[in-house]
């Protein structure tokens, strides 16, 4: 049986560290283009490969699991861009074909890692009903709480 792997933060995720390399590989792309796409694809190749990254670290900081997987799709459509900008590349001949296809690859693969990070957190909040669901919260008893809470707040 497997060791049950622990993990700290957004940091120790394959799927963000993949994404890392995926994003580096893509900053990469982006100084090589010519110079007048500077402020054209270069800064959207830049934008949606921090978009990538930045989504997955910003859903693992939240404490809801729909939050977090929206966050996620959010991370997988910044992908889907990424590839596309890749054809934009390859359509202009700005990147030989042979380089464009093996960061495809490199970026299908972070789509199987989001994909499956995706499932898993599905998988942990479905029940036998099949309905995303999250353990209850206790917040207080009546509106009474509330305004007592409210009270006991300092004035400054």
């Amino acid at each position: 049986m497997e060791p049950v792997r622990k993990f700290g933060t957004f940091e120790d995720l394959e799927v963000y560290k993949t994404a890392r390399d995926f994003r580096r590989a893509m900053y990469n792309v982006a100084r090589t283009l010519p110079e007048f796409e500077k402020y054209g694809l270069a800064s959207q190749i830049r934008r949606a490969a921090v978009s990538l990254t930045n989504n997955i670290a910003e859903g693992h900081g939240r404490w809801h699991y729909l939050d977090h997987i929206k966050f996620v799709l959010q991370a997988r459509g910044s992908l889907q861009e990424l590839v596309d900008d890749l054809n934009v590349c390859e359509d202009e001949k700005y990147l030989p074909s042979v380089q464009v296809a093996e960061l495809k690859e490199r970026g299908w693969h972070v789509m199987k890692l989001v994909n499956g990070y995706m499932r898993w957190l599905r998988d942990k909040k479905i029940g036998d009903t099949g309905v995303l669901r999250e353990d209850s919260v206790l917040y207080g008893d009546s509106e009474n709480d509330l305004e007592a809470w409210i009270a006991s707040l300092p004035l400054s």
